[in-house]
């Protein structure tokens, strides 16, 4: 086992991937076929909604030295259908399935583990990972508030762990080509960016407390969570609207855009100010048990008073931009100003109406007499890149190591703060603190429900 590990541990791919659509993993143009005992094994854990889609492409990488051997999820109702699309790009290896991730943690063959599970069991499932010696791919935002963010990050480096979070963005090409374009000045000094996630949702109603389905695990679900009754409104998918288990869309599909707006910035600290409001509009508490906001408008001063705006709209809206923006990102500089929608972008320059430079303009203007940025950088995809990482041991290979995608993290978690305590609040980010707020400070971690507890040492 030991001279396994090795092997994967000093084991590189070759780099021949493409990307497949927004993020996954070409499983044929990635690197040379490996033999089955030099495999990169895998646990996935949760696999409905997006952790299914997760366990489809990384097991699509079977000839090529992946292989998931088990499949574990709370409820079992979801299982079934994920062991056999496992199965079926495995070449009938069929994995086994878990109904308790720590099972998963104490097998000692899987090397790795895909973590998407509910946002508040993000962070413990983490730590419990690396404390095992499982290196870790957490989906966004990377934790449920910024107190356990901050212990996952350590929690990767006491143990050396790679730990990757699902900010696909930063392993697409024209992003990457995009980040580059802003960072070698294309527009000049940018000093303002703008997120937006407009995903306009219908209430889902209400219903009384009841028993849980026999498939599911409550208590497993719950987790790190407060006790509460089940509710069929609460759970599945519901969850990202409540407090306790979710962080409403600024949480949720915002993560991705304001990881873009953090980067296109070039900033690796916090910022010195939040200030967010917003509300449920559309329908009322007798309607709907959402208690998150669908409407939220959040902006943020860095300390060389830069600022980055994100808004959130979850009704009816127009788009945004050029490019008809609904979940992407606008930058603006000194010099003109650029849109990133999905993987396509466009800069313009000063008043101009016509773009200058983008992700389809071959012969785009060059940034100060260069034109290196042209050439989109190779990118094996998000997966692929995680894959690489195991292999080699080295976070430096990822694309969006756990400190990155935390710091991207803090951003909505504390905008979700300020909106509820109802002020703007200075941010003390050398401590991840509140100025003179402990109200504010309360939310920036919770109370663990035993013996679901994020430890303080981890």
């Amino acid at each position: 086992m030991d001279n396994r590990r090795d092997f994967i541990k000093k084991t590189t791919l070759a780099s021949t991937g493409v990307v497949v659509g927004a993020s996954a993993f070409s499983a044929k143009s990635y690197g040379n076929i490996m033999g089955a005992n030099d495999r990169v094994v895998l646990g996935s854990i949760g696999v409905r909604g997006r952790g299914s889609d997760l366990l489809e492409n990384f097991s699509e990488m079977y000839d090529n030295g992946v292989r998931i051997k088990t499949v574990c999820d709370v409820d079992s109702a979801v299982l079934g259908d994920n062991v056999k699309t496992a199965t079926k790009n495995q070449k009938g290896n069929k994995p086994g399935t878990e109904e308790d991730m720590r099972r998963v943690f104490e097998d000692k063959e899987i090397d790795a583990v895909i973590v998407a599970v509910p946002n508040h069991w993000h962070a413990l499932a983490t730590i419990w990972a690396c404390q095992a010696g499982k290196h870790v791919y957490v989906e966004k935002p990377s934790s449920h508030n910024v107190w356990e963010g901050r212990k996952m990050v350590e929690a990767a480096r006491k143990y050396n762990r790679v730990v990757q979070v699902g900010f696909q963005n930063r392993s697409i090409s024209n992003v990457m080509q995009a980040m580059d374009f802003l960072h070698r000045g294309g527009i000049g000094e940018v000093f303002l960016s703008r997120g937006t996630c407009f995903k306009p949702r219908d209430s889902f109603g209400i219903s009384p407390d009841s028993v849980s389905p026999s498939t599911l695990n409550y208590d497993l679900w719950l987790g790190p969570a407060a006790y509460r009754p089940y509710n069929e409104k609460k759970g599945h998918y519901n969850w990202h609207w409540h407090w306790d288990t979710g962080n409403g869309d600024t949480g949720n599909q915002g993560p991705h855009q304001f990881d873009i707006a953090r980067w296109g910035l070039n900033k690796k600290v916090h910022p010195v100010k939040v200030q967010s409001m917003g509300g449920i509009f559309g329908f009322t508490p007798q309607e709907c048990s959402q208690e998150t906001p669908n409407t939220q408008t959040s902006v943020f001063e860095y300390g060389d008073g830069k600022i980055l705006e994100f808004e959130t709209r979850g009704r009816y809206t127009n788009h945004e931009a050029n490019l008809g923006v609904k979940i992407g990102n606008m930058f603006y500089g000194t010099e003109g100003w650029m849109e990133v929608n999905g993987s396509t972008w466009k800069a313009y320059k000063g008043k101009e109406t016509e773009p200058f430079a983008g992700s389809e303009m071959a012969g785009s203007a060059a940034v100060g007499g260069d034109t290196s940025f042209l050439t989109a950088p190779d990118s094996k995809g998000h997966y692929g890149n995680f894959i690489d990482g195991v292999r080699s041991g080295n976070r430096h290979d990822l694309n969006c190591d756990i400190e990155t995608g935390h710091m991207s993290t803090v951003l909505p978690l504390i905008a979700n703060i300020a909106l509820r305590v109802g002020e703007t609040l200075k941010f003390n980010g050398e401590f991840e603190k509140f100025i003179n707020n402990e109200e504010a400070d309360l939310m920036l971690t919770r109370k663990y429900r035993y013996p679901y507890i994020v430890p303080e040492n981890v």
